[in-house]
């Protein structure tokens, strides 16, 4: 299949904080200002529930994101209960890559552990690349718009890295990985529409499999990220959805995926 034939899909999402599932504006997360989070839905159901749902509907690609610390054994659930087939994100380092895959991850998702300091490290890619193979590495490129470009961001998005995201930047690092993850952080959570100007520059620039994250609010969204990205970038779907509250309906969304 040619790339021009491919079309966006659906990627699920089961995001922890304090071993729950909940659904966080994501530029609120703040390991500095604890009042400051704003959360928009807390799950009564556990993560294996999820991921359990994700399973009977066959939907590959997602991922498990632990946003901060209280978080592993929920997240341990989550990828017991479909093995191999969700991918893991969340204080992953060269030290507990291969415990997480051990776990039941299908891939790991670095971020933090590749800009000590804020300031890219290309042999802490390398070397983590090495240690669990390029298959197994997805890259989180999360980023912040700063003007009329993009910066990649970590330590829950407060921490902006002096890493621009731009094509010779995501060739760099697709050498090392098979897949990026990229959350835009200014938008994540609002449910007010996804940033259309970098999913249009990701379907431009992007040699490898990604997901896009952030802001999508409608069924339709899918269809838009398709054709600005030319089906080159997937989409999450996380606090619009009503399986998280939301008024996004799960099955329809699904439905539509896989047409």
């Amino acid at each position: 299949m040619s790339p021009e034939q491919r079309h966006s899909v659906f990627r699920p999402c089961i995001d922890l904080h304090e071993g729950q599932v909940k659904q966080i504006v994501g530029g609120t997360l703040s390991d500095r200002n604890e009042e400051g989070l704003k959360t928009n839905f807390i799950a009564t159901q556990p993560p294996e529930y999820f991921a359990g749902k994700y399973r009977d509907n066959n939907l590959e690609g997602g991922h498990v994101i632990k946003l901060g610390p209280l978080n592993d054994e929920a997240a341990r659930k989550a990828l017991a209960e479909w093995r191999d087939h969700l991918q893991i994100g969340g204080g992953i380092t060269a030290d507990n890559a291969k415990e997480w895959l051990d776990a039941g991850a299908s891939k790991i998702i670095v971020t933090s552990y590749l800009f000590p300091g804020g300031n890219f490290d290309l042999e802490r890619l390398q070397s983590i690349s090495s240690l669990v193979g390029k298959d197994k590495l997805v890259v989180d490129v999360s980023c912040r718009r700063r003007g009329d470009k993009w910066f990649v961001a970590m330590n829950k998005w407060q921490d902006i890295t002096t890493m621009e995201v731009n094509k010779e930047n995501l060739d760099m690092l697709a050498q090392y990985c098979n897949e990026f993850l990229i959350h835009a952080a200014d938008v994540e959570g609002l449910c007010q529409g996804i940033d259309e100007e970098l999913v249009k520059k990701l379907g431009e620039w992007v040699t490898i499999p990604t997901t896009y994250a952030g802001g999508a609010k409608s069924i339709s969204d899918l269809e838009t990220v398709n054709r600005l990205s030319r089906g080159q970038v997937d989409l999450t779907y996380g606090s619009s959805l009503d399986i998280f509250g939301g008024v996004v309906n799960f099955d329809e969304l699904v439905k539509a995926s896989k047409q």
